[in-house]
């Protein structure tokens, strides 16, 4: 078995969420992410015996799991001990690489805004299906490829003009397009994934830099460039940003894109396609027009 390769430094990125979560967060993308996780949940017509909030950088996922009243129990498994938040629930400090259950042990995983800096997330992903009883739902919401495209498109411009060379600053992180497969690779059923991109407006491109670090949302890449951002690059920066990403008024824009993604663990339950040539109906007939024949390919019609 090889192992993953490692993209982010996992115990800098406990260390800033600490930090966040001490000088007071700013938790906005995840009011906005849990807001939809309640809007998603009245969806699902079931009743989840044990429910674990896997990853969450804080407790707002776990607050809706128990106010929604589809969980009985809430487990949460938070990032740091911080992090926690309620402490009448369930709850210990994991890894969002490793997760510490067993087979077939829980009844839904959700997670809001974690896995994005999974080292592995196949791995994770085949790790949570494994833990999943038959017909348990995985939920999650990432943030995805297109956020902050804004800065970073600046940074870019910036550091080659002032320095003459760039260093990593974009995570690689997961496309929509790559998400459903992965799914299917960890052998869930019913897989889907959907985006939802916004935009942020803030007076300044300092404000954004100021909320991300409130958010614990840092460069962590390993391989990113470990000298400090210099004085020079960084006010290039602001330049390039409000002479590009402004609006009328002077204030900047900054977009951020959540991926959603769920799947379930496979039931006997659950539907299944039907096989080819297997209708019993056609679908001009459904649709209430008449069919025409396409012709023969092979003798020129069309």
């Amino acid at each position: 078995m090889v192992d993953a390769p490692r993209l982010f430094e996992q115990g800098l990125i406990r260390q800033r969420l600490q930090r966040a979560i001490r000088q007071g967060a700013e938790d906005f993308l995840l009011a906005r992410a849990s807001a939809d996780l309640s809007d998603r949940l009245t969806a699902v017509l079931r009743q989840f015996p044990i429910v674990l909030d896997f990853g969450t950088p804080g407790p707002r996922a776990a607050e809706v799991l128990l106010a929604s009243g589809r969980a009985d129990r809430v487990i949460r498994a938070a990032p740091t001990y911080a992090a926690i938040g309620h402490r009448h629930i369930s709850a210990l400090v994991a890894d969002t690489g490793l997760l510490p259950f067993g087979a077939s042990s829980l009844d839904a995983v959700v997670s809001l805004l974690a896995l994005q800096t999974v080292d592995d997330l196949p791995g994770i992903l085949s790790q949570i299906r494994r833990a999943l009883r038959p017909d348990g739902m995985f939920l999650a919401c990432l943030l995805g490829g297109a956020s902050l495209t804004e800065l970073r498109q600046s940074l870019v411009q910036a550091e080659s003009e002032v320095e003459g060379g760039i260093s990593p600053r974009v995570a690689p992180f997961a496309d929509i397009r790559d998400l459903g497969g992965l799914l299917q690779r960890a052998g869930f059923a019913l897989p889907v994934s959907d985006v939802d991109s916004f935009t942020v407006r803030y007076a300044s491109p300092l404000g954004l830099m100021r909320d991300l670090r409130r958010m614990g949302a840092t460069n962590a890449l390993i391989e990113r460039r470990k000298t400090p951002l210099r004085r020079a690059t960084l006010l290039r920066t602001f330049e390039i940003y409000a002479e590009r990403f402004s609006d009328p008024d002077g204030r900047v824009r900054a977009t951020f894109e959540f991926i959603w993604i769920s799947g379930w663990a496979p039931h006997e339950s659950q539907q299944k396609p039907l096989k080819p040539g297997s209708a019993a109906k056609r679908l001009a007939d459904a649709l209430g027009v008449a069919e025409h024949p396409t012709g023969d390919r092979s003798s020129g019609q069309k």
